[in-house]
């Protein structure tokens, strides 16, 4: 609970600091609708849920995930060949005036 709930449910002013005992009484008051002013006593909470629901969402996981991990790995393979290809082109024209050649 905040502090500010606690000092509104006791009714302290906004500037007072209430205690750890008095938040304490304040969380029981409001468990227990002492001090409730509502007539069902505790205050009530209401949940909303949104969205797609749980069981729907977990098998398209992977239907989405693998064509797009075979489109990374193709895209780093042929880069990977395109990068061998320019290495040995490059090799043959030029083998004594490239530093970085074997």
């Amino acid at each position: 609970m905040r502090s500010e709930e606690a000092r509104k449910i006791l009714g302290f002013s906004p500037d007072s600091c209430p205690t750890r005992s008095e938040i304490a009484e304040a969380y029981s008051s409001l468990g227990s609708g002492a001090r409730s002013r509502s007539p069902y006593g505790a205050t009530t909470v209401r949940v909303v849920r949104t969205g797609v629901p749980m069981g729907y969402g977990k098998g398209n996981r992977a239907l989405i995930t693998i064509p797009f991990l075979l489109l990374i790995a193709g895209t780093v393979s042929f880069a990977g060949l395109n990068a061998a290809r320019a290495y040995k082109r490059q090799e043959k024209m030029c083998p004594s005036y490239n530093p970085f050649l074997p």
